[in-house]
């Protein structure tokens, strides 16, 4: 058997393509935040992460062209050896003192972080639980941890019965860690934080909480799920991204300092990786400060979701319901998802297409997001566009 037969055999997205519904690496070349160029023609950009908006802001884009004046494009080196800056510890000191934690820790992106704090925390005999719909990083963290022989049991998605059930099973006295999105990425749920964190505290686990989709989004000010249900002192460790409401590139984990200072030390994706480059350490300095100056865009953020997720709902379509810049329509077919999003990328509006086994069967979806610099003008073409599409495909 060939090692590559599998590659060879793999045509999906090849048919996709000759059918002309590919939705996938579709490159940008103009990027203005709610309109964007594509393929030579401006789309309304409704499937970002740029939450606030602050990709395009003048003061986040003045402040990467500064820090490569100063630093130049790269730090060569990992954070362990001769990669640390003082913007990376400026950087962890902002968050931390942001967030209500004693500590920070940079990350080179938002995907490592959560492979280099569940294996370096999770060890042989120790267990990690984890929510069954869980982002791809914390799934591949989950399995690093099981392959140095700990064990990775899973609950039902966002049910905190399930979790007393799976995690009552394990002996009280042994180490464990539950591990759930904050928002979950493609339902945009929130997890039910208090239950949970009551089950772990009964069961002697200790809590990370993935916030990628919750910084900038919910919680006072924007500080996520655990200022979202008051409970900052309570949660052990929270980890995130640059990539969302930061406008930049890079991961982090908020935690006691004692935990910071382990994972600094045993944590083999913060060791053997590069750096955060300058210019990206120095736009998400430049976007928390626009974020603590102006918390009242996360209110448009949120304001403009709501709309989108009224105004969808009362044509007609299936939307999950949530409060978050996530609002996803559920299609529920692969072929009907992918026609579904040709139509609307032809009639001027981007959104993402998910399908499976990204979810399960009879929830393929657009997932669309929202931004807290889309106007009016555009929120408004964009339902005008979906009712028709909706219509002309009898969605609604």
């Amino acid at each position: 058997m060939d090692l590559f037969k599998k590659c060879y055999d793999f045509t999906r997205a090849d048919e996709i393509k000759a059918a002309g519904f590919y939705p996938y690496f579709r490159p940008i070349e103009e990027n203005e935040g709610p309109v964007v160029k594509i393929e030579g023609k401006k789309v309304i950009m409704a499937g970002s992460n740029n939450y606030l908006g602050l990709t395009a802001h003048p003061k986040v884009k003045e402040a990467a062209r500064k820090a490569v004046e100063k630093y130049g494009t790269g730090c060569s080196g990992s954070r362990y050896l001769t990669g640390t800056l003082d913007l990376h510890i400026e950087l962890e000191e902002r968050l931390a003192k942001f967030f209500n934690q004693e500590a920070v820790l940079l990350f080179s992106t938002g995907y490592l972080s959560g492979q280099g704090i569940i294996p370096t925390l999770v060890q042989r005999g120790e267990y990690v639980v984890s929510d069954k719909d869980n982002h791809a990083c914390l799934v591949v963290g989950n399995l690093m941890a099981k392959g140095a022989l700990a064990e990775f049991v899973r609950y039902k998605h966002n049910d905190m019965n399930d979790l007393e059930r799976v995690i009552s099973k394990i002996p009280k006295d042994t180490a464990k860690l539950v591990v759930s999105d904050g928002v979950f990425s493609t339902g945009g749920e929130i997890v039910n934080l208090e239950r949970l964190n009551k089950i772990a505290k009964e069961n002697n686990a200790r809590i990370l909480i993935d916030d990628a989709h919750a910084v900038g989004v919910i919680g006072k000010g924007g500080r996520g799920t655990a200022s979202e249900f008051g409970l900052e002192n309570e949660i052990d460790m929270t980890m995130g991204t640059f990539s969302k409401t930061f406008a930049s590139l890079g991961g982090f984990v908020a935690a006691k300092k004692e935990i910071i200072n382990y994972i600094k030390h045993h944590s083999l994706a913060l060791i053997f990786s590069a750096s955060p480059t300058p210019s990206s350490v120095a736009a998400a300095i430049a976007a928390l400060d626009i974020l603590e100056a102006e918390p009242e865009r996360v209110d448009r953020l949120i304001k403009n979701a709501n709309k989108m997720r009224t105004g969808l709902k009362a044509e007609g379509f299936n939307v999950i319901e949530g409060r978050t810049a996530i609002v996803p329509v559920i299609v529920g077919d692969d072929l009907l998802a992918f026609k579904m999003w040709r139509m609307l990328y032809d009639a001027g509006v981007f959104v993402n297409v998910f399908i499976s086994p990204g979810v399960p069967p009879g929830r393929q979806m657009m997932r669309t997001s929202y931004m807290a610099t889309h106007e009016d003008k555009h929120l408004d073409k964009i339902l005008e566009i979906f009712r028709d599409t909706g219509k002309k495909l009898g969605l609604i």
